[in-house]
């Protein structure tokens, strides 16, 4: 008897993008009207224009078209993770990242254990600040390294990173992509609520880092000792200042997203010249330093390539005009539930969203314009009103296929989705119920 394996990620999400034109014939085609927002400087829906448009279903032929452009679309991204994983590898050729895991295994032997919630914040934090996901493709190599050297699992290697970045987001008091652009849009100052979304950030975090623990420890394996083949240049000299240019460019990268709002592009100039400089100090030479980033690119290619296939599913929907009516059918029952029902449904809007709509800032200014007003109706306090957005739309990150980050940290960990969902899905439901008591008690104190 032969047993169900899931499909390739590639399987998957060519799969998602056939379902999505085939839902252009079958689904209404409408559309909301849009107008700029000053406060967001994003287009937003404008309450209660939605209205029936011309159909306009999406052929086989334009849905092929449509993978090219979502790759066009996430190009960015894209050049960020081919730029950044070259520049890694360049980095790992120097054989500096194995000499910096050497040395932090050795300041915690006998409590390697301790390596996961260190790792775990340090990622949770960068979710919180400025919703790390793509960023941390081109780490895998180093995480790996790690994680093989304590004897756990690849996946942990996701779990730790993509997956704390997640939960870090999701609960956070100040991501800019998500409860930034909510609360704007739901006029309320920026940080407020901040502590009592902090304290359900502690909690969901904890939660996170015991479930990675405990599945880690599960599953250990004999751990990959060190090769000393591997310091394939210089010394420790050598490898002391790759590793501190390492810690100087990462230094330099959150003050550019954060204080000087650096994109994608930025951040890929900032990462390629990290690769040229850490390839020349640590002894590569121009030849080697440009084989690194040959050996990067082939390494890293499908892992980005995933990412545009995922953005052509929503490439996909846009061009059938049913993003909207998706939208439509899931919000307008709301306004006949009681209250705390309604929050309650609102994740359940938001989650069931994130599938087609896989961008959470994208998501935000699709629905708030629509939920804030209905709130006031229903006497919701508009900040769970975010509440129920941040934790329906952002925990949703962990676990949909149509998150192309995921997708590609799987791929380039050598981790099945099918894993990953056996390992995530118990998580997600002990997160989720996280999420539900904070709206319920959100509404019970009348969150401001």
């Amino acid at each position: 008897m032969r047993t169900f394996r899931f499909p390739h990620p590639l399987v998957l999400l060519v799969g998602f993008i056939a379902v999505a034109m085939l839902l252009s014939y079958v689904l209404p085609a409408s559309e909301f009207a849009r107008q700029a927002d000053a406060a967001t400087g994003r287009d937003v829906v404008v309450a209660g224009s939605y209205h029936r448009v011309a159909p306009t279903p999406v052929s086989p032929l334009q849905a092929l078209v449509d993978i090219p452009k979502g790759m066009a679309e996430a190009a960015s991204v894209i050049f960020l993770v081919f730029l950044a994983g070259g520049a890694f590898t360049v980095v790992d050729h120097t054989g500096a990242l194995r000499r910096g895991v050497d040395w932090l295994l050795d300041k915690f032997r006998g409590r390697e254990a301790v390596v996961i919630p260190i790792i775990s914040v340090l990622f949770a934090t960068m979710g919180a600040l400025e919703n790390m996901q793509e960023e941390i493709i081109p780490l895998v190599p180093v995480l790996l390294i790690l994680m093989r050297r304590i004897g756990y699992p690849p996946l942990t290697a996701v779990a730790v990173s993509l997956g704390s970045a997640a939960v870090g987001a999701a609960f956070s008091p100040l991501n800019p992509f998500q409860v930034g652009i909510a609360q704007k849009l739901a006029q309320l100052p920026l940080l407020s609520g901040g502590a009592f979304r902090m304290a359900f950030l502690v909690v969901a975090l904890g939660l996170w880092i015991l479930g990675t623990v405990r599945f880690a420890q599960k599953n250990r394996v004999a751990p990959q000792a060190a090769d000393a083949a591997d310091a394939t240049a210089g010394g420790a000299g050598r490898h002391g200042l790759v590793l501190l240019l390492l810690l100087l460019t990462f230094s330099y990268f959150a003050y550019g997203v954060l204080e000087l709002g650096w994109d994608f592009e930025q951040m890929a100039a900032l990462f390629f010249t990290l690769g040229i400089v850490a390839g020349l100090v640590g002894g590569l030479g121009l030849t080697g330093t440009a084989e690194g980033f040959i050996a990067g690119f082939r390494d890293i290619a499908f892992s980005a390539l995933l990412i545009g296939f995922a953005r052509a599913i929503f490439v996909v929907l846009e061009q059938g005009h049913i993003v909207d009516t998706i939208v439509q059918a899931l919000s307008a029952p709301l306004a006949h539930l009681p209250v705390t029902v309604a929050a309650l449904g609102m994740m359940g809007v938001h989650t069931a969203l994130h599938l087609p709509v896989p961008s959470v800032s994208g998501q935000a200014v699709l629905t708030m314009p629509l939920l804030v007003p209905l709130s006031d109706l229903i006497g919701l306090p508009r900040q769970v009103t975010v509440l129920a957005y941040q934790y329906g739309a952002g925990l949703c990150e962990l676990l949909t296929p149509t998150n192309g980050a995921l997708m590609a940290m799987l791929v380039a960990c050598g981790v099945r989705f099918d894993q990953w969902w056996k390992f995530v899905f118990p998580l997600y439901l002990v997160l989720l119920a996280v999420g539900i008591a904070a709206v319920v008690i959100g509404i019970a104190v009348g969150l401001k």
